[in-house]
């Protein structure tokens, strides 16, 4: 039974609190400033992250997490914050990092992109939102990342594959991993009344691609990642992730749209 084993992943958002009791250990962490700076405060101040942290874990719990802060007192960055932290995680050789968070400014795309080849590089892949709110969001529409859609209908540990149009530029691929928008649930609180949107379902594709890499070696590319999820079907959840996870390939359905939900922050 995998649980992402020994698989270093890089949660690039508002740090961690690593008392919250959905955390079960923080391998490391560090803080990207916005001029892409590193100090060692990677501690959680708005909360965001830890949720983004905890999705993650619960699917893929043994799993090396480290905590990439780049937010500050709201979330919002810059695009030299995004590339320093990716390019933070490629100098460690991360095999996954998880940008839930993006911006909708294409001239961002180039510098963005070149970070994802350092990566590549390193044998890493980013699993980021590719879309929201019908815009294309960025590095998650570049081919180079795992790019995610939303969908509500999408059970918690399930990650569909779903067949797009790829653009006559050549920017983006004919696929994109679809996820529910429900970070892990708390006790007492409905749903509804959660935290939720494409930062989640982004987490909860990290979270089950962790645990699919597990004693995989050699370079990860979304190409490798998908047929890696695609021979998922039958795979059994670990203890802390009890539910079935099942992996299907689909056309594409658009995300429903649930209350409250949350975009990326815009650099």
């Amino acid at each position: 039974m995998r649980t992402g084993k020994g698989v270093a992943v890089a949660v690039i958002d508002s740090g961690v609190n690593p008392d919250h009791p959905h955390v079960s250990g923080v391998a490391g962490g560090v803080r990207i400033d916005l001029a892409g700076d590193a100090s060692g405060d990677h501690v959680d101040r708005l909360g965001h992250g830890t949720a983004v942290f905890a999705a993650i874990q619960e699917k893929a719990p043994g799993a090396d997490l480290f905590a990439v802060r780049v937010f500050e007192d709201r979330l919002r960055t810059s695009s030299r914050a995004l590339v320093a932290a990716i390019d933070w995680a490629a100098e460690r050789r991360m095999r996954v990092v998880n940008l839930s968070l993006g911006t909708l400014r294409e001239e961002h795309a180039g510098p963005l992109g070149e970070a994802l080849e350092r990566l590549a590089r390193a044998g890493g892949v980013v699993v980021a939102a590719a879309e929201a709110d019908g815009q294309r969001w960025w590095p998650g529409s570049l081919p180079s990342a795992i790019g995610v859609v939303m969908d509500a209908r999408c059970p918690r540990e399930r990650v569909d594959v779903r067949e797009t149009s790829s653009s006559e530029d050549g920017r983006e691929r004919d696929w994109v991993l679809a996820a529910s928008p429900y970070p892990r649930p708390i006790p007492g609180v409905p749903v509804e009344a959660n935290l939720n949107g494409i930062s989640f379902a982004v987490a909860n594709v990290t979270g089950v691609l962790a645990r699919r890499v597990e004693g995989v070696s050699g370079p990860l590319t979304p190409e490798v990642c998908r047929e890696l999820l695609l021979g998922a079907k039958n795979t059994r959840a670990p203890k802390s992730a009890p539910e079935r996870e099942r992996t299907t390939k689909s056309r594409t359905v658009p995300p429903q749209e649930p209350p409250g939900r949350k975009p990326p922050s815009r650099p």
